[in-house]
């Protein structure tokens, strides 16, 4: 068992402070196993909206909710969102008999519904796969290549993970996309994705997708929100700076996971990760995740200008601005993009997160920092 303190810990302090929790993220990124930690699942306070029983029980939501104590948990409430309006009215209640704590597995609609319904009543955490500081060190490559996906990590052999995750691809696309009210070809859903895994670390362009699939601009950009939208796909925005330069204005993409990214252009080993194209891209994506899940910034972006200059990462802390540059290299060194990164965006400090084991100045504001010492708990600057 791997324990996830970082993410217990906000689950407790939210549930402390707040009537009513949602906790928001990817299917299979152990929600349920953290919510079993609360309530037990053969509890009366727990509801399963893919178990058959508990969508009977949840027939008629008020009747069944209203006189329930304590907390109850609602697992998988993006397949039921009229329950939102039920239960604003039984967090609204003076007596506050009971909390609920929320989960879900897909982010547009539900937060939209949440806002519309609960807004000022209810706390967001949101969860992903395993990350670097809960796996340890050690197992670096590992996280990497697979993903952190709890099934895929921690099952017995690469091939057996690669098969988990080609199945993961195939139940979200015509199962849980369905179920979910999404009316698109899974086909067309599942080549457009593998285009994106393609695209993983560019900058977004509709229209090349587009025309691939034979489809309009507008259709691609539903589809990369839906994959948005089940926490399958991340958008990177831009960071604007007052320059004369002219800076790139899309978004930057990522496979959320790289085991989904290996999966989907076919790399099942790490040795062939090792030799591949995207190896830079991957290791880029991987270490901007593991960043963003165990620290905590106020926004978080990409910078890149027209004439080439670019920062991978951007963070925003109170008056501070930092950057992070992703180096799969023994011995980086300052480029040109960051000199002019430092000169125009006036960064406090720049890290370069890279695969080695020491830490070192490069000069008064760069410095080189090793990925590894996310696992410890160091700071990055």
């Amino acid at each position: 068992m791997i324990k996830r303190k970082r993410i217990e810990t906000r689950l407790v302090s939210a549930l402390e402070r707040s009537r009513a929790v949602l906790l928001s993220g990817p299917r299979q990124s152990s929600k349920t196993t953290l919510a079993r930690g609360f309530v037990s699942s053969e509890s009366a306070n727990y509801f399963d909206l893919e178990n058959p029983l508990d969508l009977e029980r949840l027939s008629e939501p008020f009747t069944a909710l209203a006189p329930l104590r304590g907390l109850v948990v609602i697992d998988e409430v993006q397949r039921r969102p009229d329950l939102f309006s039920i239960l604003r009215v039984l967090v609204d209640r003076d007596e506050m008999p009971a909390k609920f704590l929320i989960l879900g597995s897909a982010s547009g609609n539900l937060l939209r519904q949440t806002s519309e319904s609960l807004a000022g009543r209810i706390e967001i955490v949101r969860i992903d796969g395993f990350n670097l500081e809960e796996i340890g060190k050690a197992n670096l490559e590992i996280l990497w290549f697979r993903g952190g996906f709890p099934p895929s990590f921690l099952l017995s052999s690469d091939e057996n993970s690669f098969a988990w995750r080609k199945n993961f691809i195939q139940t979200l696309l015509e199962r849980d996309f369905p179920q979910w009210g999404v009316h698109v070809s899974s086909s067309a859903l599942g080549r457009f994705w593998r285009m994106l895994a393609h695209c993983h670390g560019q900058t977004w362009n509709a229209a090349a997708p587009a025309r691939a699939l034979g489809v309009n601009q507008n259709t691609t950009k539903r589809h990369l929100g839906l994959l948005t939208d089940a926490f399958m796909i991340r958008q990177l925005q831009p960071y604007y700076a007052n320059l004369r330069k002219r800076q790139v204005k899309s978004p930057k993409i990522y496979i959320r996971d790289t085991g989904l990214l290996h999966q989907l252009l076919g790399i099942s080993t790490f040795k062939q990760l090792l030799t591949h194209p995207k190896v830079g891209a991957s290791w880029e994506g991987f270490v901007i995740k593991q960043i963003l899940a165990v620290t905590s910034y106020e926004s978080a972006f990409f910078w890149a200008t027209h004439q080439g200059a670019e920062i991978d990462l951007i963070l925003e802390r109170g008056d501070e601005l930092l950057g992070i540059e992703c180096k799969r290299a023994d011995s980086p060194r300052i480029t040109p993009s960051i000199r002019i990164a430092l000169d125009d965006l006036k960064l406090d400090r720049i890290a370069i997160l890279y695969p080695g084991n020491k830490r070192h100045r490069l000069s008064n504001r760069v410095e080189a920092v090793p990925l590894v010492s996310l696992a410890t708990g160091k700071s990055i600057f």
